[in-house]
């Protein structure tokens, strides 16, 4: 059963794990989003809000469920002009379903973020193990489930699986309110209009991961073997680093006469607080863990792919 179904991620890892188990073996589930026509169309749909801890009780023994991915969440960009919400949907939600993973005996997955870091751990190849010190309702949400995480897994003996996820880049699905959405909205725009407005500077650097790596590296964690899993908190998982102007010249390669400026705004000290780089080598050491898009191949699928969109009418 996958959470948060409509999202970035859910709406591509849904059909991954049909691809891979069969459409009437996955279940979707979401709240309030419209689901794409691909994802009511190759498996099972249930609307349900994961702070409704009988629904997902209810989903789960209807549908004899044996994981969980939970994505449901509210991201940084929204969570610091709502903070007491972001606060409410991603902890009480994820309670709910570690709650009902214990009485079910079920198996789950929850991501984390490069949130959880703040301005006082290193920014080049961040560690595995470091201070975490966040400077967001988002990421303090993020650090707390990790906490949670691995107290239901050494309490109740859950099991529990997480990935701290760089920004993610996506042709499927459009920016959500996260202060990596620069790093999409770029070619969205550039598709659009071959111009775009960024609100963080040029010289700000991130490290991100294109979607078909983030949906293997979920799958992967919850596919390797239980005694392989050396932390139940969250794997650093490291993409591609690179700043806005770099970005910038990528797309301006692939859309000649683009325009960009940029204009700063709050996710500008969000984005500072962040790493430029994180050390993912116990992923790769426990589970195998590794990135298969290059940026160059990324940037290609996404004009590809968006320029598809445009032409029929979905863009």
């Amino acid at each position: 059963m996958v959470l948060g179904a409509t999202g970035q991620i859910g709406s591509e890892l849904v059909l991954e794990l049909r691809k891979r188990f069969g459409g009437e073996n996955v279940i979707g589930v979401g709240h309030s989003r419209t689901p794409s026509e691909a994802v009511l169309g190759s498996g099972p749909y249930e609307t349900g809000d994961v702070l409704n801890i009988e629904r997902i009780d209810e989903l789960c023994e209807k549908h004899d469920i044996g994981t969980v991915y939970h994505l449901a969440a509210v991201l940084s960009g929204v969570g610091e002009k709502r903070p007491q919400f972001a606060w409410d949907l991603n902890m009480n939600g994820l309670i709910n379903v570690l709650e009902v993973a214990r009485e079910r005996d079920i198996k789950v997955f929850w991501p984390s973020s490069i949130a959880v870091f703040g301005n006082n751990c290193p920014h080049v190849n961040t560690p595995q193990d470091t201070v975490l010190q966040p400077t967001t309702m988002y990421g303090v949400t993020k650090v707390a489930g990790e906490l949670l995480c691995d107290y239901y897994h050494r309490k109740y003996d859950v099991d529990v699986r997480s990935v701290r996820y760089a920004g993610i880049i996506s042709a499927e699905t459009p920016p959500g309110g996260g202060t990596t959405d620069y790093a999409v909205a770029i070619f969205y725009e550039a598709v659009r209009n071959n111009r775009y407005t960024c609100f963080v500077n040029e010289r700000t650097v991130l490290p991100m991961i294109y979607m078909p790596d983030c949906i293997n590296a979920a799958i992967g964690v919850m596919e390797a073997p239980s005694e392989r899993i050396s932390t139940r908190h969250s794997y650093n998982l490291n993409g591609h680093s690179f700043s806005a102007a770099h970005l910038a010249e990528i797309v301006r390669e692939r859309s000649p006469g683009f325009t960009i400026e940029y204009e700063p705004d709050f996710r500008q000290a969000i984005a500072d607080s962040w790493p430029d780089s994180m050390d993912d080598s116990r992923a790769a050491k426990d589970w195998g863990w590794r990135t298969e898009w290059s940026l160059e191949r990324m940037a290609d699928d996404m004009f590809t792919k968006l320029r598809d969109r445009k032409a029929s009418g979905t863009l």
